[in-house]
């Protein structure tokens, strides 16, 4: 992996959520969400574990009324049975204090809680019913994520800012006092859990925006004042590359800046698309960053007037997706096999250079040039394909790689 050396990560207490740490030492760790219905046992757990198998070390699922809740325990059972190993987050708005009580298998099938101060409840009942659900996470030694979000801020924390801000002689932006208050919204909370007995290291804390700006302030000023382990994500990113740009601008600059223990991508689906989706966008941002190793990424040339033919566009495609399909069990049977670089490039005049520069590369005849492809293994040319069946042989040329490069795992099960 590119040595990062000089991105100090910042210093945050490690949380143990079930088999997985976020924060401390532990690398950044991705998670995502469910859409199901969660009183859908079987379809929430089929979603799940699609989300794991694509590489979500966590996973959360909406927890709202009482036959979701009902149904936790079945989801965590199902995917027990499948061998899929994902801790569940519940997420709770409005009556989690109620479900967490009444359904104590969903509070103890449950990783970890997710708990947002603006929705836990109003007035005179807030106070006693997020001190329930901390009670709860206390009693079953369950970690808890305080995240606030910019739609559902604490209204009477808001106002009290609000109308402090007024009374300065120089009052600062609106914007700039709601920011604030999240930064306080979550930092109060927190206190009040370490009062109430919920360990240091059993809080996570996120401040949700939906707006790149806000989001890099907001998490630079929380960062600064806390050192409990910080959950990153855009909410409402929004659709397609919209989302994922927006997403990508803002929490990478943050996760340059060492700020950052577990992203989320918060996508929406097209109508019809695949959740998993937003774990590869998590996956290729860290990747690419240079901050974790997933899967092997493709280095491909956009093309130009010199590559009119898509060839190389099809067979960058091909092998990307090979390499996805394989990396479950290779990740299982080879140490580090999830850093190997490949390129696919589409003519001579880049080709050759990135080639070499990868594991193993590809040159792709451009317009004109002769009807030959070479091939490049660790900076040197190897052989040139030639015909129909490039594709295939190049294929197969990065699966003898893997195999031959890099060392099994003493056990497997596979």
């Amino acid at each position: 992996m590119t040595d990062l050396n000089h991105i100090a990560r910042r210093k945050s207490v490690a949380v143990a959520v079930g088999p997985v740490t976020i924060g401390g030492e532990a690398p950044i760790a991705v998670q995502s969400m469910t859409n199901t219905d969660t009183a859908d046992a079987v379809g929430t757990a089929a979603q799940v574990e699609a989300l794991a198998r694509a590489g979500s070390e966590l996973v959360r699922i909406t927890v709202n009324t009482p036959q979701a809740a009902a149904a936790v325990a079945e989801i965590r059972k199902r995917l027990d049975d499948l061998g899929c190993r994902v801790p569940l987050i519940g997420d709770f708005h409005y009556n989690g204090h109620r479900l967490l009580s009444e359904y104590p298998d969903c509070a103890e099938a449950l990783a970890k809680y997710r708990i947002n101060p603006g929705n836990v409840g109003f007035g005179r009942k807030r106070d006693s019913q997020f001190a329930t659900m901390i009670e709860v996470a206390k009693e079953r030694d369950k970690p808890v994520r305080i995240g606030v979000n910019w739609g559902s801020l604490d209204q009477a924390l808001l106002t009290r800012m609000m109308d402090q801000n007024a009374k300065r002689a120089d009052p600062l932006d609106a914007r700039e006092v709601t920011r604030e208050a999240l930064v306080v919204s979550a930092l109060e909370s927190a206190a009040v859990a370490e009062e109430l007995g919920l360990a240091r290291d059993h809080i996570v804390l996120s401040c949700k925006v939906s707006g790149v700006q806000d989001l890099v302030a907001v998490y630079s000023a929380l960062a600064e004042r806390t050192d409990h382990a910080l959950h990153l994500g855009l909410t409402e990113a929004g659709m397609g590359s919209k989302g994922i740009v927006a997403s990508t601008a803002g929490m990478a600059i943050l996760l340059q800046q060492g700020i950052g223990d577990t992203i989320r991508v918060s996508l929406t689906p097209a109508p019809g698309g695949d959740r998993t989706r937003e774990v590869v966008v998590a996956q290729e941002m860290l990747q690419t960053m240079g901050l974790r190793s997933f899967t092997p990424l493709v280095t491909a040339c956009p093309g130009c007037g010199r590559t009119t033919s898509t060839f190389f566009q099809e067979l960058a495609n091909t092998i990307q997706s090979h390499l996805r399909e394989n990396m479950p069990k290779w990740r299982e049977r080879y140490v580090g096999v999830e850093e190997m670089s490949v390129a696919v490039m589409g003519c001579v005049v880049n080709g050759p250079g990135e080639s070499k520069h990868a594991n193993i590369g590809i040159s792709l005849p451009g317009t004109g040039e002769a009807p030959a492809a070479p091939v490049f293994v660790d900076g040197k040319k190897t052989v040139t394909l030639r015909g129909e069946n490039i594709a295939k042989e190049f294929q197969q040329i990065v699966d003898d790689y893997v195999e031959k490069t890099y060392a099994r795992r003493e056990s497997t099960d596979l």
